[in-house]
């Protein structure tokens, strides 16, 4: 659904508002740190305010928003030791993936991630970097999605929305979460069926992935209505250039992450 789109019917429900926030937030057009206000937030979508705490308290069960007391709701700001348990937990798991994959769950289906990958660099080339950043995770997801095992792939959905979330932080829009041309790499050891290739091949990427996350940037004041696209046809913002998103007033710098690798962020 697009962001201009009126909001009714099966839109106007909880699971629904929780969704484009999500998007929002993973396409780097909401801010970590984004005051979400409740009565602005009921004027784009056109809803009571129930239905509203209702789709934030689902947002914060996924770790993508916080609920303050007597402050409202914001858009996470991981803290650099989350930074390292998410990517901890994504090497764990995203090994296991690609060995499940060698021994041959989903080896028919990696042509379909090959397409995937080509999206992922027109997306690139074309300086769509919504699109860019969604493909990006999606990747990782999809290869998850090989393995046939649905409590893996539940675990992995959440740490890949965490991990966009960081990068978010950590980074500008128009550096992509992670490097097609890794991918690419990783996808050529899968598909020649080396295990070992592919495993560690996934490892550095996730590893520079995290090294490469960068002091938080100060932001600007988020306008709800533009980042969703008023019910009244107000223009949405585009995908193509950094948004002007909001902290909390009370927000301190973070500390740099202590290393950087060189290839693009995840």
């Amino acid at each position: 659904m697009s962001d201009t789109e009126s909001v009714n019917g099966n839109s106007s429900k909880p699971e629904a508002i929780a969704e484009r926030i999500r998007a929002a937030i993973l396409e780097h057009r909401l801010a970590p740190g984004a005051k979400l206000t409740e009565a602005q937030l009921c004027e784009v979508f056109g809803v009571k305010r129930g239905s509203i705490r209702q789709a934030l308290a689902q947002l914060a069960t996924d770790h993508l928003v916080d609920l303050e007391p007597n402050r409202g709701a914001f858009v996470a700001s991981p803290s650099l030791q989350e930074v390292h348990e998410v990517f901890e937990m994504r090497r764990i798991i995203e090994l296991a993936v690609v060995e499940k994959i060698c021994g041959g769950h989903g080896m028919r289906r990696l042509k379909s991630i090959g397409s995937m990958i080509g999206r992922e660099r027109k997306a690139f080339e074309t300086r769509d970097f919504s699109s860019w950043i969604r493909l990006s995770g999606e990747f990782h997801t999809e290869l998850a999605q090989l393995t046939g095992n649905t409590v893996l792939c539940d675990c992995l959905n959440g740490l890949v929305a965490r991990s966009t979330l960081i990068s978010a932080l950590y980074e500008s829009l128009g550096r992509s979460p992670c490097s097609f041309e890794d991918h690419e790499a990783i996808l050529a050891a899968l598909d020649a069926g080396d295990a070992k290739e592919a495993a560690a091949l996934m490892s550095r990427h996730l590893q520079s992935v995290e090294l490469k996350m960068l002091e938080r940037p100060a932001r600007g004041a988020a306008d709800l209505h533009e980042v969703f696209g008023a019910l009244n046809g107000a223009g949405k913002a585009s995908s193509k250039h950094s948004p002007e998103e909001s902290t909390r007033e009370s927000s301190k710098a973070s500390p740099k992450a202590s290393l950087k690798a060189r290839s693009a962020p995840s």
